[in-house]
């Protein structure tokens, strides 16, 4: 049987969006069990106020919630624990680098998707957004949504 190629979305970060400038983004793997990975095929899993951080030269997600799959009996996991992200070390180092110099600058969990057969993290470089940039962007958004309307509303 061949293997089936292509992303499927499984959760996306949309708050990270709102709370967040985005300076790059990057894609990395995690390391999950097995009934973490069926939960995520049922869409068990929420990004909303997950983290990345440094322990002993790895790299972790924390706060990622992953349902416990149904039929898991003793082999469910806990949904909140670490899960360790796979990155090359030269990546892993400009990251730190990145994150431990700059002030402000902090790794968020953009969405997960299946890449093939494997779980991929989209995650990007962020620095947060002040209470001013986040009207400025919302007052940008709806005046972009009222002129689309009004286009539309001519054609």
């Amino acid at each position: 049987m061949a293997k089936q190629r292509g992303t499927k979305l499984i959760a996306n970060n949309k708050k990270a969006y709102h709370d967040y400038f985005i300076l790059e983004k990057l894609e990395a793997g995690i390391e999950l069990f097995g009934t973490e990975v069926k939960s995520l095929r049922n869409g068990g899993l929420n990004l909303k106020d997950s983290w990345c951080s440094f322990e002993k030269g790895e790299l972790f997600v924390r706060q990622m919630h992953i349902s416990p799959y149904e039929k898991g009996n003793i082999f469910n996991r806990d949904p909140l624990r670490p899960k360790k992200l796979l990155l090359h070390r030269k990546e892993l180092n400009r990251l730190y680098g990145l994150v431990k110099q700059q002030q402000g600058l902090t790794l968020i969990p953009l969405q997960a998707y299946f890449k093939g057969s494997r779980v991929k993290i989209e995650l990007g470089v962020c620095r947060g957004k002040k209470l001013y940039d986040k009207r400025a962007d919302a007052a940008k958004r709806d005046a972009q949504r009222d002129i689309e309307r009004a286009v539309r509303g001519r054609g």
